[in-house]
């Protein structure tokens, strides 16, 4: 008997949440553009080390994507704690307009130009070298917004 009620109360629940459901551009719209999320598993003894070296790195190309429209926010957050398998370094990007991920031969060679020449080749592959001795790629995740409708 009691089976009998939990399965009726679930079939309830389900037929309830169905009828329910969300509408897109009704009850929610989709934003436009993308946060981009990668995240790295970083030794905790070696996380201030990787910051050093992504400002070195990272941080100088972000500025030139921003400054070329191709991303309108970038960060970086680090997991207070954490259980050491999800990541504990996340990097963000927002790219303000899906149609800017096509790939541009001009536009990117420029760019990859201005990135070395603010950190010369050599030097930025030894300093990606260098993080590879503590570092793990976790996930590269694109994630869109959602607004609510009133």
């Amino acid at each position: 008997m009691k089976i009998s009620m939990t399965l009726a109360a679930c079939g309830v629940a389900l037929l309830a949440a169905s009828a329910a459901s969300a509408e897109p551009w009704v009850d929610y719209t989709p934003v436009k553009g993308a946060m981009h999320a990668t995240t790295m598993q970083v030794d905790p003894n070696h996380v201030d080390d990787y910051l050093v070296g992504l400002k070195k790195t990272w941080l100088p190309g972000e500025e030139i994507a921003k400054k070329k429209g191709l991303i309108d926010f970038y960060a970086i957050q680090v997991k207070l704690g954490g259980d050491g398998h999800s990541g504990n370094v996340l990097l963000l990007e927002h790219i303000p307009d899906l149609a800017l991920l096509e790939p541009n031969k001009e536009r990117d060679q420029a760019m990859e130009k201005e990135v070395f020449d603010a950190m010369p080749k050599d030097k930025m592959d030894a300093q990606v070298k260098d993080f590879d001795k503590y570092r793990t790629f976790v996930s590269d995740d694109y994630w869109t917004g959602v607004e609510f409708s009133k």
